[in-house]
């Protein structure tokens, strides 16, 4: 899934006139490095959830025929947040092991692996973590040395850690099995957020939440200022996206 439907606030006035998702990065519609991203680890069937200016998310990428991919839609009426967002898509997403990207990450992970932790831990969630100066700033996630989760920004975990913790933050990329919706309560037109609500309750209730360490490129698209940043990283060779090649 595609996390697509936000307002974009921060990139106005741009978004005034256009979705966050469809706001240029370095010549191709921001939603494409994600869309391009899970079809290079052979994920082809693709929800993304709408609302501002949805329709012209699908009008531009229509069905994903050409990137080889199957795109279907939620359509969200009033915003969900990231909880009801993937709440009212479950249908899409209940009959197994789904990623979860959002919009305006571009990170050049290794999906592969990152799956191949989650199954090894057998987790419920897999949350990819980056290292941040300022993680204490903005609110960490700390994990134990065997990627256990043992704090979600101000909620701990009743298991403590086996060593030493590790202060991450969160790239916008996850893996997550259907027991997931076990956490959830209401309909699905109930506004609500995954890091405020759900990963809280599973964590207290001794749910195997994991962090996968990610120390690759990654770079936040919510800004003008961060979106030229990552067009001058990728224009003058710093950085070459595995994905792309």
């Amino acid at each position: 899934m595609v996390l697509a439907a936000g307002q974009g606030t921060r990139l106005r006035p741009i978004t005034d006139r256009m979705p966050k998702a469809l706001v240029p990065v370095a010549g191709r519609p921001m939603i494409e490095f994600a869309l391009l991203l899970l079809r290079r680890h052979g994920v082809r069937d693709i929800v993304i959830n709408l609302h501002h200016f949805g329709a012209q998310i699908e009008k531009q990428l229509g069905d994903g025929q050409r990137f080889d991919v199957n795109i279907s839609y939620s359509r969200e009426a009033e915003l969900l947040d990231t909880g009801g967002g993937l709440l009212k898509a479950k249908t899409f997403l209940q009959d197994g092991t789904f990623i979860v990207i959002n919009t305006d990450a571009l990170i050049d992970v290794d999906l592969s692996t990152v799956l191949n932790e989650h199954r090894k831990n057998n987790a419920a969630a897999t949350l990819v973590l980056r290292p941040d100066a300022d993680a204490d700033r903005y609110g960490s996630i700390d994990i134990g040395p065997d990627g256990r989760i043992c704090r979600f920004l101000e909620h701990r975990s009743l298991l403590p850690p086996l060593g030493a913790v590790s202060k991450l933050m969160f790239t916008g990329v996850q893996i997550l099995e259907p027991r997931i919706f076990d956490y959830m309560d209401g309909g699905d037109s109930r506004k609500f957020s995954t890091t405020r609500e759900t990963y809280p309750r599973m964590l207290s209730a001794g749910a195997k939440l994991y962090g996968y360490r990610f120390d690759g490129f990654w770079q936040d698209l919510g800004t003008q200022e961060r979106i030229a940043d990552a067009e001058r990283q990728l224009g003058c060779g710093l950085t070459r996206l595995h994905f792309l090649q």
